[in-house]
């Protein structure tokens, strides 16, 4: 291998290297959000659930009340 497609390669790798670090750092916020987010969903469940109430009526089904 001659010095110049050494060169083109290590370039191409570094190119290669440096995009998935970048997309690598981007996945970790956005895990970090999304982990928050079913954190906040998970208290909201269990406040909810805390409390009595919050069924969700689904279809056709009757509400308990009636």
């Amino acid at each position: 291998m001659s010095n110049v497609s050494i060169e083109e390669e290590l370039a191409f790798l570094r190119a290669a290297v440096d995009e998935l670090s970048d997309m690598v750092a981007r996945q970790d916020t956005e895990i970090a959000t999304l982990t928050r987010r079913v954190e906040m969903l998970m208290r909201r469940a269990a406040e909810q659930e805390a409390d009595g109430g919050g069924g969700v009526v689904l279809g056709d089904e009757r509400p308990p009340h009636y």
